[in-house]
């Protein structure tokens, strides 16, 4: 297995900010954002939304999701000090705090890549917002089957095992770092938003993870798009099953509460659910919304 580098964050200035000498990202903290190395070629992104990742390539520079349009040139800025060439840009899903900074990438990157569904919900929502000027949707989109890329001495490859944050959620592979972004298919700790208006689905989003569980291994590093405070943005194959475990709790826990005639008004005053002990703060009641409604639907 590749030998994996981490390189410890640390409080440096922007006039100190600097690259290490074997050419590696220094981790860094900013008063909004930094950037850590999760081995010599592969590092994330983090100042406000989703989790954005990055391959530093000899062919050239890809990038998972976007974040914001002013967040997105802090990155930018930052690899063009080690490759000037972006190949290309992959969007997990569509939500604005993942794909809003495409557009800072216009004129930069090659291709935008995404699930076809993740293309139809960005533009759907980009127009009835009025904001489609200020998009860069995706130029190649893909299905069920996936997309490769090779990339030199990486070879990238995405996953879509259908319903689950939204209906466009894909897992993008660096296979031979074996490091997985999983978008937001994994809020770890975190209580999850569950967007139906784009096709999400608990009870599919169960099976989503439990095939993620089934195609990596206990190897494999992930990347979550979103954490609870005190929670990593990068975990492993415990992670997945964790959140797993969560979302099933929480199908269980409608199931009964309905069952047994509980009203939707009295269901989400629920401030906890049962045998759950690991998330939470605020937001549950996002989790109970959406699970009512789909049962109701069934």
């Amino acid at each position: 297995m590749q030998r994996r580098t981490f390189i410890r964050s640390t409080a440096l200035t922007a006039a100190g900010l600097t690259l290490l000498r074997n050419q590696t990202f220094a981790g860094f903290f900013d008063p909004a954002w930094k950037i850590k190395m999760l081995n010599d070629k592969i590092g994330v992104f983090t100042e406000k939304g989703g989790t954005i990742a990055f391959l530093l390539s000899k062919k050239g520079i890809v990038v998972v999701d976007a974040q914001f349009a002013d967040t997105a040139p802090h990155l930018i800025e930052e690899l063009k000090k080690k490759n000037s060439k972006f190949h290309f840009l992959i969007n997990t899903h569509h939500h604005s705090d993942h794909t809003a900074g495409n557009i800072a990438f216009k004129g930069i990157v090659r291709k935008v890549v995404a699930h076809e569904n993740s293309y139809t919900n960005q533009k759907a929502v980009a127009v009835k917002s009025k904001t489609e000027d200020k998009q860069l949707y995706p130029g190649r989109t893909f299905d069920e089957n996936g997309w490769y890329r090779n990339m030199g001495d990486e070879e990238i490859q995405t996953y879509y095992f259908g319903q689950g944050h939204t209906n466009g959620d894909a897992i993008i592979h660096f296979e031979n770092s074996n490091i997985a972004h999983m978008g937001d298919l994994v809020f770890n700790r975190r209580f999850p938003f569950i967007d139906r208006s784009a096709g999400a689905s608990v009870k599919s989003w169960i099976k989503v993870l439990h095939k993620t569980d089934q195609t990596f291994d206990n190897s494999t590093q992930f990347i979550f798009g979103h954490s609870a405070n005190g929670y990593d943005i990068t975990g492993n194959i415990q992670d997945i099953r964790a959140f797993k475990d969560y979302l099933e709790k929480l199908w269980a826990f409608g199931e009964a509460e309905i069952k047994a005639g509980k009203s939707k008004a009295d269901f989400i005053k629920n401030k906890s659910i049962p045998g759950v002990i690991e998330w939470k703060g605020d937001g549950i009641d996002r989790s109970l919304d959406a699970v009512y409604d789909e049962l109701m639907e069934m």
